[in-house]
Formats: C-alpha cells, structure tokens, sequence
C-alpha cells in the first residue's frame, strides 16, 4: 500500500507458526497492536537504517511494481513484494525467531498472468533483509542494492524472482528522490487514527530481461518502490483498499488510495513532482469512480476507473493491460498494470483487496 501495503496471509502464519490469530479487518491488519511498537506522528525517518526491517512493528513490506514494454512495443507489468509479519515484537535466532515471511512475484501480459508465492520462518536465513549493504530476500529470489557515499542504499537495484513458466531479471536506477508519504512520512489510513511509516522510490528506470514459457525478452520502462510497516494500519472495520500508482506524461507521479468500510470510506493522496517535491492532498481531494467490472474467478472486479484530482485539474479513466491479473495467493488479491487517458496519459499500477 501500496497504499502500497501488506498482504501477509493469516493462513501462512497459521501455517507456520502455533499461535493463533483472530482476523479483524481485511487479512487481520486491524487487529490489536498490543505489545507492539506503533507509529508516532513526527518521526523522522532515517535512512539507511528504515530500509531494513522493524521487528518491534508487527507487519512490513518492500513492495515494487514495474511498467514494461519489449523492444517490438509489447506491454508487461511485473511484481516483487517480501513481507514481514511478527507473531511477536522482537526478533530471535534459530526457529525460536517469532517473524513470518512472505514473497509474492506476479508478471502480467495483456493474455496471461503469472503468479508465484514463497513462504518462509525468520532466523534461518531463508528470508530476511539487510540494510548496509541493502539486500532484501527470500530463497532465491533477491533485491539487492548498493550505497555510496553520493548515493542512497535503494538508488541502484537488482531485482530477481521466478515461478511456473517464468522470470525476471531486472536492474532499477532511481532518476529522482525518496518521497515521504503523508505527514513526513507518517501515513494514516482511518479516521480513527490508524497509520502506518510510508515512504516510496518512484523515479526508477528499469531494464532487464523476461522470460515467459521459455522465451527471453528484453525490456525496459519505470518501476515504483514502497516501503511501509506498521502494527494496526487498518481500522477493524476496513474490508480492502483500491491503490493506484501513476506515472503521468509530465514526469509528475500520484500516489492515491482508498480505503473501504461501511460508510464513505477514507481516502489519500500525494501529488509528486518531476523533481521529487511533493503535494500531500486533503483526504477529499481524490474522487474515485469504478466504471466497469470483470467477472475474475466468479468476483466482480472494478478494472476500469475514472479519478479526479479537482485542485490539481486531473480527470482521467483508467484500463488494465488484463482484467484477470487476480494474485492466486494464500490471501488472493487483484494487482496488475494500468493505462489512463483524459485530461493527462500515462501508466501505472493498480492494487485491490477485499474483494
């Protein structure tokens, strides 16, 4: 959450793990934060130490997202995401360690869509991530950075993962900033408080290779981080979210998401410059409008939207590269990339859950 967000599954941690867990909200991110650390509105984030993980916090992710196209024009997505999820604060070596890991890869073509799921039990090295140098993983699939002194730990990246019929290799240099989500950073979810520490590389450029049912492709385009961890970021009531990504024509990016319950729902938003500088919006600021569904795997889906930013003149509708891009996962979801046209074109990506 991308809003982007965690998508841990509650089925894995039972799997995993003989504590039980109640969920409330969608996948359980509304249950109780008791034990655990939680956000603090004023928090200065720091890096390179917040791009490693946060034990005391119960749930976490690296979440990228990638437009691509092939040399002959041919459009793809691809997705790379570890979460972090503590069945306690803290963290331990050995199987006594109580964090949860999960990885989930996704490449999506405008005919299929190809989804993979790891999961893994912290304190053995299966999974984990490091901050100096950076490199987040689990089994063998890897994002793994290098810092200078001119340069931060994320700002060059080499990105692998692989599943049924396919992988990617891929390589991101950030043309731009680290942006802070929300308040500096702090990014709340509810209008009871809920929040969560947010922040996002969207400035990548990507290049690398694909490989579908066999046959390599060389690609390039432009890929968004998101970093965001958190011990209650939903509310109990929450049922899912719908989150966009946009690289609008401009070089300008817009974060928005919203947040579902059973009344009006609670929305946000960041108008991002070309050079980084960025716009945190009102929680009204952003209309959201589904405009047609697709019926994918029996559930009526919204892929298709009409978003409105009044204050920033953006009225756009947007398409997914393929309706079906349905992540068949423990806790299964719909993420996928997207065009838009209207009062600006571009591209994205759009995640929703709790459908």
């Amino acid at each position: 959450m991308n809003a982007r967000t965690i998508l841990f599954t509650i089925l894995a941690v039972a799997l995993l793990s003989p504590i039980a867990v109640v969920a409330q909200g969608f996948a359980g991110l509304g249950s109780n934060a008791e034990g655990f650390a939680v956000p603090q509105r004023g928090t200065k984030l720091e890096f390179p130490r917040d791009h490693g993980p946060h034990p005391d916090f119960r749930i976490e992710w690296w979440y990228i997202t990638a437009n691509l196209q092939t040399a002959d024009g041919r459009q793809m997505g691809a997705q790379w995401t570890l979460f972090r999820s503590a069945l306690a604060p803290g963290e331990r070596q050995g199987w006594s360690s109580p964090q949860v890991w999960i990885g989930h890869a996704a490449l999506t073509t405008e005919s299929r869509h190809y989804v993979a799921e790891r999961l893994a039990r912290g304190g053995i090295g299966q999974a984990g991530a490091n901050v100096e140098p950076f490199n987040a993983w689990i089994d063998d699939w890897q994002m793994k950075g290098g810092g200078t002194a001119a340069h931060d730990e994320l700002d060059n990246l080499d990105l692998s993962a692989n599943g049924p019929d396919f992988t990617y290799r891929l390589t991101l240099r950030a043309k731009g900033p680290l942006v802070l989500q929300g308040d500096h950073g702090y990014s709340v979810k509810s209008s009871a408080g809920q929040a969560s520490y947010y922040y996002s590389q969207p400035f990548y450029e990507a290049a690398g290779t694909v490989t579908l049912d066999g046959v390599s492709h060389e690609v390039t385009g432009k890929a968004w981080l998101d970093r965001e961890w958190s011990s209650q970021p939903l509310a109990s009531d929450q049922t899912g979210w719908d989150w966009f990504s946009l690289h609008l024509a401009s070089g300008e990016k817009v974060m928005a998401f919203r947040l579902r319950d059973k009344g009006l729902g609670y929305t946000s938003a960041n108008w991002i410059g070309a050079d980084g500088r960025t716009s945190p919006l009102r929680s009204d600021a952003v209309l959201f409008e589904p405009v047609r569904t697709a019926d994918v795997g029996g559930k009526a889906i919204p892929v298709e939207w009409r978003l409105k930013i009044p204050s920033r003149g953006l009225d756009i509708r947007t398409k997914a590269l393929n309706d079906q891009a349905w992540m068949k996962t423990s806790t299964p979801y719909w993420e996928g990339p997207i065009k838009f046209e209207g009062s600006t074109s571009g591209f994205g990506y759009l995640e929703m859950t709790g459908y």
